[in-house]
């Protein structure tokens, strides 16, 4: 008796060809698995036991058939998801980068906004000028104008020549303060303020008349992703002698303390463009704050470049180099120039037997 296999799914059985009235069960549906599960995806029967998968009693009735039915190339999931389209995102070209302007264009001059707390200082200095009748003479009390010194001025009889002092710079990085002549670093205002002087002089109380001095200020940046904003912190400035200007790669600063006599000058190369005529300047009673916008949208690893070093001030650096290469001449009767004739000893030579 001919007897073959039936390959509907579920059934697996060997029936008679001849018996066409012999009943099949199997299922009409594909396995699927996911989520661990396994399932038929006719009758939505799963579970997580292979085994218990395999012997899923068929949901359909029908005739055995001999015929292999075609297997889907993936049945995973969601059998109802359709296939969506798969975007391909295309990344929009890098633009070249803007040619470089020369550090010597023409400067603008920017037109300042100024603060009415600004206002307010210079009229109060001006106040405590007027009614000053001694401003030649130093008053008593009068503190000692140098970097670090506790002196005040008692009287033209005391010896001011110990006065204990910084000559440097206040610098104020990554929540350290410290002076630049010292470098005494410390995380406290209070302990900076009272870091004894690491150097001795005289004490002064006034600047002499009709010598500008300079005067150091803090300066600091930052940016976002269109702007780069510069602020010089600084108090009591005329607005009216100070003055900021740019160009694409220059940033020109002068700040003037009518108190102090002095002025605080910057005068930097940037790191990248910036759009002239969309700067802009703000004089407030603390600081002066420079906002300029990018020309271009990328972000600055550093707000200033080194300068390079001009060919006049080459040509005086290769004649410091050449003079401090030259020695003295040389007497070449000093030195025995004679060649010599290097011979073995007697006990060194083979002696021949």
């Amino acid at each position: 008796m001919a007897t073959k296999m039936c390959y509907n799914r579920g059934c697996g059985r060997e029936y008679n060809l001849r018996d066409v009235e012999a009943e099949c069960v199997f299922h009409p549906g594909a396995p699927f698995f996911h989520d661990a599960y396994k399932g038929w995806s006719c009758c939505q029967n799963k579970s997580t036991d292979f085994t218990t998968f395999l012997n899923m009693t068929g949901c359909t009735t029908g005739k055995h058939s001999n015929i292999k039915p075609v297997e889907p190339e993936q049945i995973t999931g969601n059998l109802k998801k359709e296939d969506s389209p798969v975007e391909v995102e295309m990344r929009a070209p890098i633009a070249e980068a803007l040619p470089r302007p020369p550090y010597t264009t023409t400067l603008k001059r920017l037109t300042p906004t100024v603060a009415a707390s600004l206002k307010d200082q210079l009229k109060k200095l001006e106040i405590t000028k007027s009614g000053d009748t001694s401003s030649s003479e130093t008053r008593m009390g009068e503190s000692c104008k140098n970097n670090g010194c506790k002196n005040t001025y008692q009287g033209d009889e005391v010896d001011y020549t110990n006065c204990k002092h910084h000559p440097g710079i206040p610098v104020f990085h990554e929540g350290m303060k410290y002076w630049s002549c010292c470098q005494r670093k410390t995380s406290e205002f209070q302990q900076f303020l009272d870091q004894e002087g690491c150097d001795i002089g005289t004490c002064t109380w006034t600047r002499a008349d009709g010598k500008e001095g300079v005067v150091n200020c803090r300066y600091d940046w930052h940016q976002t992703a269109t702007h780069v904003t510069v602020a010089i912190y600084a108090k009591k400035y005329d607005p009216n002698v100070s003055y900021v200007e740019v160009n694409p790669v220059r940033l020109k600063t002068h700040i003037y303390f009518p108190q102090e006599k002095g002025s605080f000058n910057l005068d930097l190369e940037l790191k990248g463009l910036i759009s002239v005529e969309e700067a802009s300047v703000g004089m407030f009673g603390t600081k002066l704050e420079i906002k300029m916008k990018k020309g271009e949208s990328i972000s600055w690893q550093k707000l200033e470049v080194p300068r390079i070093v001009e060919e006049s001030d080459k040509k005086k650096a290769d004649i410091v180099e050449d003079t401090s290469c030259q020695v003295d001449a040389l007497d070449l009767d000093d030195f025995d120039l004679a060649p010599q004739r290097f011979q073995l000893s007697e006990d060194a030579k083979t002696k021949k037997y």
